[in-house]
């Protein structure tokens, strides 16, 4: 094991392709959990709402539903997928996009994400380097992924994703891993406070909530993550991220104005980005503001 390490730390290369196989796996999961941890929080509160209410539960299914069972099944046809069927993009390839069974055509969007958890994951692997800044930057990145799709698709940013992430980086930064331990704290203390006041302004002035309170626990966990000195950069970012996200997707794709897009992507995207560049977006900020006065 320890040559193979160090193969890995002296062997840039052969780094950033172990790194990127991992990522396609990883991205196969991430289809998983982004699928099924919505349903199963849902019936969970089902479960609670009715316990609560003093109704009587529903009946149980006939088998437990969780991140690992059942096993993968086509949605149409329940056919149970074989493990050569779900290598990352390749079974996608291989299989033509369409079920083996029924052949309903698999969506696109499953080896996307698998791709897309795999390109991210090399470009943490090259900016940092073999350290531990990867491997915790790349925890980060496919929790954000992860956290975008799920917004994306349910307007929801679950707290069994967010607050253990947060936790996570509280912890990594005692270590100074990205920041100080206290700038770790205030970011997080900030994060949350700064989106909290502007919900409540907002909902004051207009009568509407502009955003949920998994917006704010987003940004309290970057916080977490990059420190307070980050938040503005990630603030910022988000902002116009979501004005050319939205601009397009009403101007490209037609999307109805009334319908809402939720935040959460955007900040999942600003907060790669700092997590990424984040300093020397600073640094560069405070040249020019330092020229210009």
């Amino acid at each position: 094991m320890d040559s193979f390490v160090r193969l890995l730390a002296e062997n840039p290369a052969l780094f950033l392709t172990v790194v990127g196989v991992l990522g396609l796996m990883v991205g196969s999961f991430l289809n998983v959990v982004i699928h099924r941890l919505p349903i199963m929080l849902e019936r969970n509160w089902r479960r609670e709402c009715r316990a609560f209410l003093d109704l009587e539960p529903e009946p149980e299914p006939d088998q437990p539903y969780n991140l690992l069972v059942p096993g993968s099944r086509c949605p149409r046809c329940d056919r149970p997928i074989r493990a050569w069927e779900n290598i990352p993009i390749v079974s996608y390839l291989l299989l033509k996009r369409r079920c083996k069974g029924c052949r309903t055509p698999i969506p696109f969007r499953y080896p996307a994400i698998e791709a897309l958890t795999a390109l991210i994951s090399i470009a943490v692997a090259w900016h940092f380097g073999f350290t531990w800044q990867t491997a915790s930057a790349l925890i980060l990145s496919w929790s954000l992924i992860c956290l975008s799709f799920i917004d994306f698709d349910r307007q929801l940013l679950p707290d069994a994703i967010t607050l253990p992430v947060l936790w996570t980086g509280l912890f990594l930064n005692v270590f100074n891993i990205f920041t100080d331990s206290a700038s770790s704290i205030l970011g997080a203390i900030f994060g949350y406070l700064s989106l909290w006041l502007v919900y409540h302004v907002f909902r004051l002035a207009t009568g509407k909530e502009g955003m949920g309170y998994g917006d704010f626990k987003l940004l309290a966990m970057l916080g977490a993550w990059l420190g307070w000195s980050l938040l503005p950069v990630v603030v910022l970012l988000s902002s116009l991220v979501g004005a050319v996200i939205g601009t397009t997707m009403v101007a490209v794709f037609r999307r109805d104005r009334s319908i809402p897009i939720p935040f959460g992507p955007y900040l999942a995207i600003a907060g790669w980005i700092a997590l990424m560049w984040g300093d020397d977006i600073n640094a560069a900020y405070l040249n020019f503001a330092g020229i210009s006065g």
